[in-house]
């Protein structure tokens, strides 16, 4: 399918004959695993911060922010110039795993934002260039480590989609990773919720360690989320968190945090772990730390380090680009309070949500933390999920328990967003969680105007569903 003539001629002046066009091509020539592009069908074209502009001329306030990659949003004016910098010097843009003075910059920044105390006993490998191929080191450094070959993971985790990676998330299709129960609020496994629902999920989880009995063998490493992303944005509570570090500290088994999603301030501290305070033996980072370019690290106690030399490898692991547009990221973010800005703004955001929540009973919940945000739809005309609370143990009673995730209405919030030019992912167990991931730069007028359009969306999503159900 060439370009015609008429598209050609377009192209500078944004028409929608050239994202129809565009769009038409992508259908027809790439693969039916395409995700985004099916519930997001725009083709853009410039961005700056939080605004996209498509080719359409439409513009769009983008709350995706790549999957969370985007800790200053579009082509941010210290990013550019980093990465200009080196296109101007003459540097190499590919060394495998040779030192640069770029590499060294880079390294350097990180450990500076790494939890007290880690960074001085803490080794550094680079993979790539997906976080989840950082997930597939981590799992292959633990098993090396300690000689044992199984992982302890939590229902409605995400870790990537490779083989090993995919294993340890939720949606597993065998059985290869122990599975543990993962605390939540608003769908507790034990229909307990809160502190209490915490306590069990640790006890089970001290259970089938230490119950010879449990049929889950010794494991290589845990690994965590701080916060579930596409898990629905399910903040793991604090004293959940130190419990784990616990657990698995006396067991001398590595604890591995997942912070691919949730580092770089994106939940109101640099990195989400900082919330509970705990040292996580190895940390999974990719996302934002190449400052919108593919890069991803694992770092890890230098105990754990016994890899032989070329035990892990990778040709694009030395990406230079990324790594001097990564350095100017977190150097931008630490130096300016973004991950401070995040938790206060993130928190206003919140509360004018759960105002939402009172107002439509379609909004089962709302939650995050910093500037990671979900909002759960559900069906308030089916019946409560039937595991309701004793309420002799401060559980749900029948009028509280959570109604049913509705999907169809989440994707037509998403629909009727998009239609007003703003740009939210779908998550969750259901895929019933509307998802906010705006940069940290995002401007108090500019978050104010997500919010009112994620309303109106609501608004109209709800009305269409009512007449139509």
């Amino acid at each position: 399918m060439a370009v015609t003539e008429s598209e050609a001629d377009s192209t500078h002046r944004g028409t929608p004959a050239v994202h129809e066009g565009i769009l038409r091509r992508q259908s027809a020539r790439e693969s039916a695993a395409r995700t985004y592009a099916r519930a997001l069908p725009i083709v853009p074209v410039r961005a700056r911060g939080l605004t996209i502009e498509g080719a359409d001329g439409r513009r769009y306030l983008d709350c995706l922010s790549g999957a969370g990659a985007l800790a200053l949003g579009h082509n941010h004016p210290v990013v550019l110039e980093a990465i200009r910098k080196v296109l101007d010097s003459g540097a190499p843009l590919s060394v495998l795993d040779l030192a640069t003075p770029v590499k060294d910059a880079f390294i350097t920044e990180l450990f500076r934002t790494l939890p007290a105390g880690f960074a001085d006993r803490a080794r550094v490998q680079f993979c790539g260039p997906a976080g989840t191929d950082a997930v597939e080191a981590a799992l292959k450094l633990v098993r090396a480590a300690t000689g044992h070959g199984g992982i302890l993971a939590f229902t409605g985790a995400y870790h990537g989609m490779t083989a090993g990676a995919l294993a340890a998330s939720g949606g597993a299709p065998d059985l290869q990773v122990g599975r543990l129960p993962y605390p939540q609020d608003y769908r507790c496994p034990f229909g307990v919720g809160g502190t209490r629902g915490a306590e069990l999920a640790a006890r089970w989880t001290e259970s089938v360690l230490d119950d010879p009995k449990s049929g889950v063998p010794r494991p290589a490493g845990m690994i965590l989320e701080p916060v579930q992303g596409e898990g629905g944005v399910i903040p793991a509570p604090d004293d959940w968190l130190r419990r784990m570090r616990r657990i698995t500290a006396d067991r001398s088994i590595p604890l591995i945090a997942d912070e691919v999603q949730t580092g770089v301030g994106r939940t109101g501290a640099f990195w989400a772990v900082d919330h509970s305070g705990i040292t996580p033996d190895v940390m999974v980072l990719s996302k934002a730390i190449g400052g919108s370019l593919p890069l991803d690290v694992i770092v890890y106690r230098e105990e754990l380090d016994v890899w032989q030399p070329g035990a892990h490898a990778g040709t694009f692991r030395g990406n230079q680009l990324a790594m001097a547009a990564g350095t100017a990221t977190l150097a931008h973010v630490r130096e300016n309070g973004l991950a401070e800005r995040a938790a206060t703004l993130g928190a206003r955001m919140l509360t004018r949500l759960r105002q939402l929540q009172d107002e439509f009973a379609c909004v089962g919940d709302v939650r995050g933390r910093g500037l990671m945000i979900g909002v759960e739809l559900v069906d308030p005309g089916a019946a409560s999920v039937p595991e309701a609370r004793d309420s002799e143990t401060d559980g749900w009673d029948s009028t509280t328990a959570p109604h049913p995730a509705d999907p169809e209405l989440a994707a037509a919030v998403q629909r009727e967003c998009l239609d007003r030019g703003l740009i939210v992912e779908l998550g969750g167990r259901h895929n019933s969680v509307v998802r906010l991931l705006p940069p940290l730069t995002i401007s108090d007028e500019q978050a104010s105007a997500v919010l009112d359009r994620l309303a109106d969306a609501v608004t109209a999503a709800n009305r269409d569903h009512q007449r139509t159900g």
